[in-house]
């Protein structure tokens, strides 16, 4: 796996990225979700997948040019499915799909604007998946409470000990090679989506590579790390699934 200083990465150009589709969950986040939309860079399509909202999450995903559609079952891996069976289906009559797909949080704790630097490798044919590594990269005091922070180092040391994965992160924004995507057959409904993508890219000997980026307070509370409950959740649910293909030794479909 290839990393990159922070200080060499190429930031968001005036172009428009018209082969990147950017796929953002979102659950109640009508006050974070605008600024999100207004810092992306130009791109050939947005979904926002809203996940069974109850405040104006759709309104102003529309609002601010996104394809909106609706996911009633809760989980940010239903969502993520969600937003890839729409590929299945161009806003227009070219039938055209995209080259690279960005996963994005809804909440403003990622930066949008580094999607410039997530997208390049993958389009310069470098790399077929793209991790936005908060480990590497700088963090607002606050940002990541030391549950997630231990949680994070937990799960890749045993994708290290088990796959031979060498993440630093399973940071949500993330960019790869639709093709490649198509190839892992995702499956998780959950919080286990993340290190399934991980886990399944190493497998598929895709060629992956890490970018530090930077990471910051959301706007609003979290649903999983802001409460205990959700932070114990989220956290069995990834060492459940890291246990599960660890568990397999053969490549999982």
């Amino acid at each position: 796996m290839q990393r990159e200083s922070l200080t060499t990465l190429p930031f968001a150009e005036a172009r428009k990225f018209d082969s990147v589709t950017v796929i953002i969950p979102a659950l109640n986040e009508e006050s974070a979700l605008p600024v999100v939309l207004r810092e992306l860079p130009p791109v050939g399509r947005v979904i926002v997948v809203d996940n069974g909202s109850t405040d104006a999450t759709a309104r102003v995903a529309a609002g601010g040019g996104a394809d909106v559609v609706f996911e009633p079952r809760r989980g940010y891996g239903s969502a993520c499915l969600r937003g890839l069976a729409q590929l299945e289906h161009p806003p227009n009559s070219s039938g055209r799909v995209p080259e690279v797909v960005v996963f994005l949080d809804a909440d403003h704790s990622d930066h949008p604007e580094f999607l410039s630097a997530i997208v390049q490798p993958i389009l310069d044919g470098e790399a077929d998946f793209v991790l936005g590594s908060r480990s590497l990269g700088n963090r607002d005091v606050g940002a990541m409470p030391v549950q997630s922070v231990f949680g994070n180092w937990l799960a890749c040391l045993l994708m290290r000990r088990l796959f031979g994965a060498r993440y630093t992160d399973l940071g949500p924004f993330r960019a790869i090679r639709y093709t490649a995507l198509k190839q892992l057959h995702m499956a998780d409904t959950n919080f286990g989506w993340t290190v399934e993508m991980q886990i399944k890219a190493q497998r598929a000997g895709l060629r992956i590579r890490e970018i530090p980026v930077p990471y910051r307070c959301r706007i609003g509370t979290s649903k999983i790390s802001g409460t205990v409950w959700g932070s114990i959740r989220a956290g069995y649910k990834i060492l459940l699934t890291i246990a599960k293909y660890g568990w397999r030794r053969y490549p999982a479909a």
